[in-house]
């Protein structure tokens, strides 16, 4: 088993901290650094950095946390800790920002129409918060329409997956012929391979209705995205990691 680098081993006691935390107090702790909707009463500027740290059960923190055991720390051996750092949360904020587009495109279509039909800011906003409107408008508008925009105000983002999967890019292009063994079927797939086929999961599940369980796809898609990204401009401009441990 590898050595754990310095930085990996602070983001997982830090997770575990936000965990038993969760446990310990419940919803007061998602309410305060669980990622809310801009919109929505609960939402807090801090959210976007605390929620990479909260988690919604054992699963989801044991896979999220082994995950950036195994990636995390190689990169972090190669890149430095400052680098590493930087890179993670910024994934992290990728992931949520993409998210939040996809809900903001839910939400304004919704209120676009709640608005054609004659309902002021304050109705539309009691709508979100309550689901409370007339059966009249429900049917016109559609229900489904109706309960995805709720879902998308009152759902909230928890998570260090979307971080993991700017990791999980960066570890593709660093350790490309790495093979990485599946659990369903236990087969080894090369990073290079593997790691492009979970993102295109993810699109598929996140434009269609199969997706299994509250999982957000979009997030995974912006953590990809965003860590490409930044490998992309580090390549071409030759970054040294030197200039990041200072």
């Amino acid at each position: 088993m590898r050595n754990i680098t310095e930085t990996v081993k602070h983001l997982l006691i830090i997770n575990a901290i936000f965990f038993v935390a969760s446990l310990s107090l419940g919803d007061l702790v998602y309410d305060f650094f669980a990622l809310h909707y801009p919109s929505n009463p609960k939402f807090q500027y801090w959210q976007p950095l605390t929620h990479m740290f909260m988690h919604g059960d054992f699963g989801h923190i044991f896979f999220n946390m082994f995950g950036l055991y195994m990636f995390g720390t190689p990169i972090e051996q190669m890149w430095g800790r400052n680098k590493f750092i930087f890179f993670y949360l910024s994934t992290g904020f990728g992931a949520a920002a993409l998210q939040l587009l996809i809900y903001y495109y839910q939400i304004s279509g919704v209120t676009d129409l709640l608005l054609a039909k004659g309902l002021n800011s304050e109705e539309i906003i009691k709508f979100f918060q309550t689901s409370d409107l007339s059966y009249e408008i429900v049917e016109n508008i559609g229900r489904d329409k109706l309960i995805s925009s709720l879902s998308a105000f009152n759902t909230v983002m928890v998570g260090a997956s979307g971080a993991l999967y700017g990791v999980l890019v960066a570890f593709a292009f660093l350790f490309p012929n790495a093979r990485l063994m599946l659990l369903f079927p236990p087969i080894p797939v090369k990073a290079k391979i593997l790691v492009p086929l979970l993102i295109f999961g993810d699109l598929f599940f996140g434009f269609t209705s199969y997706s299994i369980g509250p999982i957000a796809h979009f997030a995974h898609i912006g953590g990809a995205i965003t860590g490409l990204i930044m490998i992309w401009y580090w390549k071409k401009n030759q970054f040294n990691k030197n200039r990041w441990d200072i």
